[in-house]
């Protein structure tokens, strides 16, 4: 059996083995675990070793249990109550003022947390509710919190890139950096277009009428509650980039002030940190399991030569450029999406397709960005799409499957449009980066 051939039947085994059920780490690390003692004897016991022992010695990997704490910390703590009435009170008064003020919830919230599930919890149990009781329109709302919450894995601190950093062998700091301004330029083009649809048709996002009762000094004490996040970044984040702490440091730096927070503000209590503590051993120990199966997988990859071989098959035998290989690859991205998470389809791809974008010529950290943007997308693409779901499971009764799936079309549109400017304009996300380590 040739290579390509060897390479092929690993990735569909994988993927029916992901088809039944399996969990995703299993899966991975059963195939390549499998097929390394099918080729090299006993020789290949010795992958999965060597792909803990890496993981282990991967010191910026601390950042992955810190910034979890972090955002299950101030989840948890309910802070997201005050960030959410400071929005009411400081963008009620305008057409489509609250869900303008949601996305914001969700820019915060991604700076706190890192993980797209947080943010649609946090969305649908405090901001849905309201929206819906102040007559906002079902569907567009509904939208609002998804395409919001899709910016946890951009926004730094966003876990996602940390796996995408340890499996690419790129700096997590770099990534982070890279995906603030397309992350911001989202969020903006997300504003953009609920202020024009709600100023062309005003019921869909009717203004506020209990705000005449909120004082100035109310007002601007729920300013200083909303700044709280943006304190905690700016506490986690300026030393770093200044070069004052290191990354892992900086993680350290976020998890304690958000305790810290939590403490001042008397939010926290010993059931509320073991909640925190025993969700972020649950969820750090996943990502570490999967990496290591991810590495495993990645290294028999090496070893077949696949990703040369797959390489020629796209430039030599089927003639095609480097951009429509870079085209074809965001689509499978999307198609996984429809029934994989965002690090289901990391791990699967990532040991054929980073070595291929490097290989084509292309930056490994931008193209960090465009896969996490084209899996935004993949979240809210029909018929599976992983926050189409979490969207029906947390939603009210009254709204139902179609509104959920008619809502997200708009905002996918948004999507794509950015994701072909970030495409089209690389520096969009290389130049802070660049700016800030080349200082």
């Amino acid at each position: 059996m040739s290579q390509e051939h060897i390479a092929i039947f690993m990735f569909a085994s994988m993927m029916l083995m992901l088809f039944t059920g399996q969990r995703v780490f299993g899966a991975i690390g059963a195939i390549a675990a499998i097929a390394a003692i099918a080729l090299w004897g006993t020789g290949g016991q010795d992958i999965p070793f060597s792909a803990a022992m890496k993981l282990m010695k991967w010191y910026p990997l601390l950042t992955l249990p810190m910034f979890i704490f972090m955002g299950y910390v101030l989840s948890e703590s309910r802070l997201a109550d005050d960030l959410y009435r400071m929005f009411h009170v400081w963008f009620g008064n305008i057409n489509g003022g609250l869900a303008i003020g949601t996305i914001g919830l969700m820019v915060l919230i991604s700076a706190m947390n890192g993980l797209s599930v947080a943010g649609m919890a946090i969305g649908a149990t405090i901001a849905l509710p309201e929206l819906l009781r102040r007559g906002y329109d079902k569907t567009m709302v509904t939208g609002v919190i998804q395409a919001g919450s899709s910016l946890g894995i951009l926004v730094p601190p966003s876990v996602v890139l940390v796996l995408y950093a340890m499996i690419a062998r790129q700096p997590v700091g770099q990534l982070w950096l890279a995906g603030i301004v397309p992350g911001l330029l989202m969020a903006a083009m997300f504003v953009i277009y609920i202020w024009v649809r709600c100023r062309l048709n005003p019921s869909l996002g009717p203004v506020a009428t209990d705000l005449d009762t909120v004082t100035p000094a109310e007002k601007w004490r729920l300013l200083g509650a909303g700044a709280l996040p943006l304190v905690i970044f700016a506490a986690m984040m300026v030393p770093f980039v200044n070069g004052w702490t290191s990354l892992v440091e900086s993680s350290a730096i976020g998890a304690i002030t958000a305790l810290l927070a939590s403490v001042l503000k008397r939010r926290m209590s010993w059931s509320i940190l073991h909640i925190c503590v025993k969700q972020t051993l649950g969820i750090s120990c996943m990502f570490m399991w999967i990496i290591v199966a991810a590495l495993g997988f990645g290294a028999v990859f090496d070893g077949l030569g696949a990703v040369k071989a797959i390489e020629n098959l796209f430039t030599d035998q089927l003639g095609l450029s480097p951009w429509m290989i870079l085209v074809l690859m965001q689509l499978s991205f999307i198609v996984m999406g429809t029934f994989l998470d965002d690090t289901a389809m990391l791990v699967i791809v990532a040991p054929l397709y980073v070595p291929l974008v490097g290989a084509l010529g292309f930056d490994l950290v931008w193209y960090g960005v465009l896969y996490t943007i084209t899996t935004q997308i993949a979240y809210m693409t029909p018929p599976f799409g992983y926050n189409l779901f979490l969207m029906r499971a947390m939603a009210p009764p009254d709204i139902s499957l179609t509104d959920i799936y008619r809502s997200i079309v708009p905002f996918v549109g948004v999507m794509v449009i950015a994701l072909a400017v970030v495409m089209l304009l690389p520096e969009l996300a290389l130049w802070l980066p660049n700016y800030v380590y080349g200082k």
